[in-house]
């Protein structure tokens, strides 16, 4: 089942803000049930045709910096459950110990080989396990930390009522929330009183609105903000060498 029934629900969810949307995902409790199928079918074929390049970038990153291949944190997924992530190494080892849980931009503890799986978003591939295994879906909102769920309000919780996402309609529209974070002098306070109650409103609304066909809608438009991010640093840097050759004569 993959919406429980609301009795059965943790009491931190138990909330009035929080029944409204409940009861409208109970309607389309079918479609949560296909949305899980459909998510075990895609990751377990992805995960297939990914392998080889599952293996590429684990050498690269072993023979970019020293520290594990894998990066696994605690985040908070579906009705509070805690569970580690995974993702390709982008940063030093044990970067959560000397800075922010936040990234910024430009922050010096991402590697070099990091920079081009964030830029590709190709460190979220793993992802796919949590995927399978049941923890995260495609689509939905991105997991956070421990510490920041804390700061959730009421209406915020209705969030956990689904697995979270690899992707999101929050997730496109803040995909570049670390230039938001690199001004400000306090990355975790901008953050929480910020940034994300912008994300959660996006993540609310899309409860509210939804439906599968939506759901492949942003799974696509992901795909395509990636695509288009590629290109136009391709054009930015030609640009700049472009003007850097006329400085030069």
């Amino acid at each position: 089942m993959v919406l429980r029934k609301w009795e059965d629900l943790p009491d931190s969810l138990k909330k009035d803000s929080v029944k409204k949307y409940y009861d409208l995902l109970y309607k389309k409790r079918f479609s949560l049930f296909a949305k899980r199928i459909l998510d075990m079918v895609v990751a377990i074929l992805t995960f297939i045709l990914l392998s080889p390049i599952f293996i590429i970038i684990s050498f690269a990153i072993k023979i970019d910096s020293k520290g594990p291949v894998m990066y696994r944190q605690v985040r908070v997924t579906q009705y509070g459950k805690q569970f580690r992530i995974f993702k390709f190494r982008t940063m030093v080892n044990n970067a959560d110990k000397i800075g922010t849980q936040v990234t910024t931009k430009n922050d010096t503890r991402i590697t070099k080989a990091g920079k081009i799986l964030r830029k590709f978003r190709l460190d979220e591939i793993p992802q796919l396990i949590n995927i399978i295994l049941g923890d995260m879906s495609f689509v939905g909102t991105r997991p956070e930390v421990v510490k920041y769920v804390e700061k959730y309000t009421d209406e915020m919780m209705a969030t956990l009522l689904l697995p979270a996402g690899v992707t999101s309609k929050a997730s496109i529209q803040y995909r570049d929330e670390d230039q938001i974070l690199s001004n400000a002098d306090d990355a975790d306070e901008t953050y929480v009183n910020d940034v994300l109650p912008e994300k959660m409103k996006y993540n609310l609304r899309s409860i509210e609105e939804f439906s599968l066909i939506g759901e492949i809608k942003t799974m696509a438009k992901t795909v395509c903000v990636v695509i288009r991010k590629d290109k136009d640093t391709r054009e930015e840097t030609s640009k700049a060498a472009i003007e850097n050759e006329n400085i030069s004569i």
